[in-house]
């Protein structure tokens, strides 16, 4: 059985015709989809920094650098999200079809909010604010990848519809 048939034998779609045309029409689907990949890239790059300085412990500032700025991706993409699910959904947040994904957005936001509070507060050694950090981040990896099958659930959907 193939996606789309699968999604519409248990009846579930993921846009209803009005939702569907609110999120196609609204400029935050596009903040949405810069956001997401500039958020990505900053993931990416910090990763790369994080691993670097526990293999070395050469770059530390670099790496804390990049934790805050993928940090404000996550913080600007929550936002500009729930709003985006207002538009759509009617609703900021928990909306029907993005449940559990919101339910674990909170979880990546937790994470990357006790390293910044671990930081400012120097709670941490550098080693565990690190390992902290990768933490936030292999969540923020289970995070996206509930988004990107939505998106793909989304895609095979509207293929199926039309």
């Amino acid at each position: 059985m193939s996606l789309p048939d699968a999604a519409r034998a248990r009846g579930v779609a993921l846009y209803t015709p009005a939702e569907r045309a609110r999120r196609d029409a609204t400029i935050w689907t596009v903040v949405q989809g810069v956001l997401a990949p500039l958020q990505f890239v900053a993931f990416l790059i910090s990763l790369a920094l994080v691993l670097r300085y526990l293999w070395t412990g050469a770059g530390y500032e670099a790496a804390t650098v990049s934790i805050l700025i993928k940090t404000g991706f996550l913080f600007a993409i929550m936002v500009t999200g729930s709003i985006w699910e207002k538009v759509v959904f009617g609703q900021y947040l928990f909306a029907r079809p993005f449940f559990w994904e919101d339910v674990f957005s909170f979880a990546v936001i937790a994470l990357h909010t006790a390293y910044i509070w671990a930081l400012m507060a120097g709670s941490l050694a550098p080693v565990e604010l690190m390992i902290l950090a990768l933490a936030a981040y292999a969540v923020y990896v289970v995070n996206a990848g509930q988004f990107l099958w939505k998106l793909r659930l989304a895609r095979l959907q509207s293929e199926a519809a039309a």
